[in-house]
């Protein structure tokens, strides 16, 4: 039985339609954006125009397209589900064959005045497109396997195509995102606990495979696997991340140091301060309370997206905004727990960073933005 049914509702014409703007989630994204401002200030040693000003007109950009997209009726964005999937999948070809690489990774498209990173745009499309199969499919039919293949077939794709970049924390996103969805749309549970089930196999398949030809992983990740269960074993080589990591978040303690006043980031201890460890120099800054109130905003953004699509006009509209809410969840707590050493490094960055990248500053404003449009 799904979890979302259909249901309408009287729909907000003319200047109805700004007062039913989710004004609270546009306040919380602006609080989490300025939280990533100050930081980017504070990790450049006080320098406006290394990070922060580019964020914020970036920022500006994707907040007014936000507004601008808000109030476009989601029976459009419906239409577009497929067309959205194949061009960014179309991309993420490109990106296989013709993408720039950085960081041992080839993961972009130079267009000149920015690098556009295709699997952000799949994060969207993947959403988009289950979500609208399952709207057109029967509720009799959800949870029978021939029709669990096109949903799987769906995921599967793109994930082998980041996964090749590489690219394992995004390629974690895609699958967490679409599987959601699925449970909401009345997947049968038993078939979760199957997949639960044979991660075990996967991780046996992982382990025994390094080293020979079929090997699944790249070396680095093995490290990064090593460097998880024991950091201690190469503090100064693969490990040196999240034991800097660990320091800072230490140092911290209850209220923080202050505001650009972290030894570890300021000193250029932390690595990758301005990217994928900035909540490591934020918590650094203003502890263990600072840390809290963050957390808190996250999670006031995912239970206004909750409340959204408990009132959302149809199955469509539901199962998107769960599943975009579900992957904003994924995409938070999965770099906190990296950073403090509960998972393995992966390379993703928190949302407060997520700013950083202007194609995903602008993804994320649209993928909110869905919540307040109108059928």
């Amino acid at each position: 039985m799904s979890f979302i049914s259909e249901k309408y509702q009287g729909i907000p014409t003319g200047f109805r339609k700004i007062l039913h703007f989710h004004w609270p989630i546009a306040l919380l994204l602006a609080s989490v954006s300025f939280i990533g401002f100050l930081m980017l200030f504070s990790v450049s040693g006080g320098n406006f125009n290394k990070w922060a000003e580019p964020q914020i007109i970036r920022f500006c950009i994707g907040f007014i397209a936000m507004i601008v997209i808000s109030f476009t009726p989601i029976s459009i964005w419906r239409s577009m589900s497929i067309p959205t999937y194949l061009i960014s999948l179309i991309l993420l070809f490109y990106v296989e064959y013709f993408g720039i690489t950085g960081k041992g990774a080839q993961r972009w498209i130079d267009l000149g005045f920015i690098r556009l990173q295709p699997s952000e745009f799949m994060k969207i499309a993947l959403v988009m497109v289950i979500a609208l199969y399952y709207d057109w499919l029967g509720e009799d039919k959800v949870s029978k396997l021939r029709w669990l293949l096109p949903p799987i077939l769906l995921t599967a794709l793109p994930m082998i195509l980041v996964l090749n970049q590489p690219d394992l924390g995004t390629a974690i996103l895609l699958a967490s995102g679409a599987a959601v969805v699925m449970l909401l749309a009345g997947v049968s549970l038993w078939y979760f606990m199957a997949g639960i089930s044979s991660i075990a196999g996967l991780v046996y398949a992982v382990i025994i495979s390094r080293g020979t030809e079929f090997q699944i992983l790249k070396n680095y990740q093995y490290q990064r696997i090593e460097t998880f269960l024991d950091p201690s074993s190469d503090p100064l080589g693969t490990g040196y991340h999240i034991t800097q990591s660990k320091i800072a978040l230490g140092s911290g303690g209850y209220s923080g140091r202050g505001f650009m006043q972290g030894t570890q980031s300021q000193l250029n201890f932390l690595p990758e301060k301005h990217t994928d460890f900035i909540f490591t120099t934020f918590a650094e800054e203003f502890g263990f309370l600072g840390g809290i109130i963050l957390l808190l905003l996250y999670l006031l953004i995912i239970f206004f997206c909750y409340l959204t699509a408990m009132q959302n006009h149809n199955r469509y509209s539901a199962l998107l905004t769960l599943g975009i809410a579900a992957t904003f969840f994924f995409y938070f707590s999965v770099n906190m727990l990296m950073v403090m050493g509960l998972a393995p490094v992966v390379g993703v960055p928190t949302t407060c960073e997520l700013w950083w990248f202007c194609n995903a500053s602008i993804t994320w404003c649209f993928w909110l933005s869905t919540k307040c449009s109108y059928t």
